[in-house]
């Protein structure tokens, strides 16, 4: 009967080596860190090259809606670019986390980083939402019209950029969480 019993245990998976988890963990953050880099630097591109022009009556007179118009969507680009350059710059440090998982101090300083990172992104992005809320629906309270009926396009790509930026602050939260389990497995292996 024992060595049935044997024979049953012998036969279950063995669960992965420490320093595999560890080496997965990393790789993902690494694989967050790019998706993240391209959400905000796409959402700043969009952005930054949003224009429309509107002729009105004749070629003499238009209307223009440029991204630089409104400080709101300056500040958009300037947080996302800033974003996506600390991300590109983190890269090596996720590497080095892949090559050496066991190495605290860069996840201490990559979770600081991050953690100032969503708050960036989020600031960004919460503010360019608000204009193109009354860029949407107005307010008509303070005689603030819509011009998005005119301005298809523009508000079409300002859209986008957003959508492109809230991605970025989800994957941001995903690498502060992933980086704090992280320590949080590290801290209890010692």
């Amino acid at each position: 009967m024992k060595a049935e019993s044997g024979s049953a245990d012998a036969k279950l998976p063995l669960p992965p080596p420490v320093g595999r988890k560890r080496r997965g963990l990393a790789i993902l953050d690494f694989l967050l860190r790019l998706l993240a880099i391209g959400a905000t630097l796409s959402a700043a591109i969009a952005m930054g090259t949003n224009n429309e022009t509107l002729k009105f009556f004749t070629q003499f007179f238009q209307f223009n809606a440029r991204f630089y118009n409104l400080s709101a969507f300056i500040y958009f680009v300037i947080a996302n670019a800033t974003v996506g350059l600390y991300l590109l710059l983190s890269l090596p440090f996720s590497i080095f986390d892949i090559v050496r998982p066991r190495a605290a101090a860069f996840r201490v300083l990559l979770i600081f980083f991050d953690t100032v990172m969503v708050a960036v992104c989020t600031s960004g992005a919460a503010a360019a939402t608000a204009i193109m809320y009354v860029a949407r629906r107005g307010n008509t309270k303070t005689n603030w019209f819509s011009i998005c009926q005119q301005f298809n396009s523009f508000c079409d790509q300002a859209t986008g950029a957003l959508g492109a930026s809230f991605a970025a602050v989800v994957l941001l939260i995903l690498l502060v969480l992933l980086s704090a389990s992280t320590l949080h497995r590290q801290r209890a292996d010692f």
